[in-house]
């Protein structure tokens, strides 16, 4: 008679905190940080733009060093349900003049791309 209560609770207090028991049709979210930039977002920067032009078109920057203030940095990560790991990052140069000089990362623009072939 008091076998099966003592099975329950010992069955219950092994299984509560594993991880190893996959239970069927339960949703795994993707994580996701940073900006998003794609390549069509690039391809509308043009040097000499402003900061705040630049800042339209990609979004406020992740990172902004206030001791490196012509350098802004938009890093993207994604973190699948299966532990697959994504990482973008897009690199913005200003000139003195708070202009765009230059960019590198991930993704360039579709122009520079065809001269550097």
């Amino acid at each position: 008679m008091r076998i099966i209560p003592t099975l329950l609770i010992s069955l219950t207090l092994l299984t509560s905190g594993c991880g190893w028991i996959k239970f069927p049709g339960v949703h795994k979210v993707s994580i996701i940080q940073g900006n998003i930039v794609d390549q069509e977002m690039i391809d509308k920067l043009l040097p000499g733009m402003t900061k705040s032009q630049v800042q339209f078109v990609l979004g406020t920057p992740l990172i902004a060093d206030s001791f490196a203030q012509q350098r802004w940095d938009y890093l993207y990560t994604r973190l699948s349900p299966t532990g697959e790991k994504t990482e973008e990052r897009v690199t913005i140069y200003f000139d003195s003049n708070d202009n765009l000089l230059r960019m590198s990362g991930d993704y360039l623009p579709t122009a520079a791309e065809a001269e550097e072939v």
